[in-house]
């Protein structure tokens, strides 16, 4: 699982409202050479989306210390600044969890990544 893609999950378990950023405990970590290189203008649009927020906490997560000195609150600095724009593309794109599990914030639900996959089908009893 890329960082990217976990950017994007949260805990969907009936009643949980805060299931985001889901918490990373990684137990086998990979460094993959991105499918596409870098590109700042590409990276510029990505970021309007990415949340810098749960970003920071999954590599907090994996102790990863990208995001040193940064006013992740400064999006406007955040884009210009192509050296950190090239860590970035890292983090999302080359960081991939092969092992591990996520952790809902709220509920504590547990689901397990596996050959890099995270399972996130819910029992019945969690479905809205």
């Amino acid at each position: 699982m890329r960082l990217i893609t976990h950017n994007m999950l949260k805990c969907n378990i009936k009643g949980v409202e805060n299931g985001y950023p889901l918490l990373i405990e990684a137990d086998e970590v990979e460094e993959v050479q991105a499918e596409n290189p870098f590109d700042v203008t590409f990276m510029r649009g990505l970021l309007q989306k990415v949340n810098l927020v749960a970003l920071k906490s999954a590599a907090s997560n994996l102790q990863i210390d990208a995001f040193a000195g940064v006013d992740i609150n400064d999006k406007e600095a955040v884009l210009a600044n192509e050296g950190l724009l090239q860590q970035l593309h890292h983090l999302l794109f080359e960081i991939h969890i092969e092992s591990g599990k996520l952790t809902c914030p709220q509920s504590g639900r547990v689901f397990v990544i596996s050959d890099g996959v995270p399972n996130m089908l819910l029992h019945e009893d969690e479905i809205n």
